[in-house]
């Protein structure tokens, strides 16, 4: 990775995208600070977080944060070389609060803001100069969800996903393992559209 290079890592469920991430984000001589977005409510997560923190280099540090990710990006320093693990795990959580962005908030208001927030992310990255890595689930390729919400926050997802890659330099998707680099792959003329 080069420096202030922002890339999204996107994939299914266990297909290798945080292993992909932290591969990307170890940068010779350059400690990282891996931003943790998952809170602990059950004893499944707790495993999943200690087996995520046992494969880490022992200098990184974790900085956990469920909802202000711009927020920990404007405190660090610049060049610093960020992992956030993960944007799906963050978005659902700015959806579920029902004080985000205000209380009583409709479903449009809250996408809005969710948006804007993944817009944030990148804006405080590119103004510092960090070398941004980010891992986000690729949620709409399964069956449609049966409840209203389900469907709100595949939407959602698939929405900020986009701008995300949009607004990357390298976007890869992980299939089993495999990464595949968006980008350079993709039709310039087809890039940016869709929305």
């Amino acid at each position: 990775m080069t420096s202030g290079e922002i890339v999204l890592v996107i994939g299914g469920a266990r297909s290798g995208k945080s292993s992909l991430a932290e591969k990307l984000a170890a940068v010779p001589g350059k400690d990282v600070i891996y931003v943790a977005t998952a809170g602990v409510h059950d004893d499944e997560m707790a495993e999943r977080v200690k087996q995520h923190r046992l494969r880490r280099p022992d200098g990184w540090r974790t900085v956990e944060e469920t909802h202000m990710l711009a927020g920990v990006l404007l405190s660090l320093h610049p060049g610093a070389v960020v992992l956030i693990d993960c944007l799906t795990l963050w978005m659902s959580n700015l959806l579920l609060d029902d004080h985000i962005p205000r209380p009583g908030a409709g479903i449009s208001e809250k996408e809005n803001y969710i948006i804007a927030q993944a817009r944030e992310i990148v804006d405080v990255a590119r103004d510092k100069q960090l070398t941004l890595v980010m891992v986000s689930n690729e949620v709409g390729c399964g069956l449609v969800p049966e409840h209203e919400l389900g469907r709100v926050y595949r939407d959602i997802a698939g929405r900020v996903n986009q701008l995300l890659a949009e607004l990357s330099d390298r976007v890869f998707y992980v299939v089993a393992g495999m990464p595949l680099e968006l980008k350079s792959l993709a039709a310039g003329s087809l890039q940016g559209g869709g929305r």
